[in-house]
């Protein structure tokens, strides 16, 4: 499966799971690394970083975004088939949206 296509699925995805929250694609063109995706609910936001596998490469300035964001107190992580369900359940207790 292409990245492209797994990005699409996982936003549906993301949305069964967390009906009321917002998804942006963010621009690699604009800041090279910075996460594919941000996910907004409730004042909180999350950032992920969308890879086919967790073999695949790391582009410069990826992991330090992950890195840096999540020391600003956001959730950020890469997500990829392998760690979708943790990453996910993770997340939406960062977003306050499982109890």
């Amino acid at each position: 499966m292409r990245e492209n296509q797994y990005q699409q699925d996982l936003k549906k995805r993301i949305k069964e799971r967390i009906p009321d929250c917002r998804i942006f694609k963010n621009d690699s063109m604009d800041v090279q690394g910075f996460p594919d995706l941000s996910i907004h609910r409730c004042g909180k936001v999350a950032y992920l970083e969308v890879k086919r596998s967790p073999r695949e490469k790391k582009q410069p300035n990826q992991e330090y975004y992950i890195e840096t964001l999540s020391k600003e107190g956001a959730f950020a992580s890469f997500i990829f088939p392998e760690n979708e369900k943790e990453t996910l359940d993770a997340m939406e207790r960062a977003l306050g949206a499982k109890g």
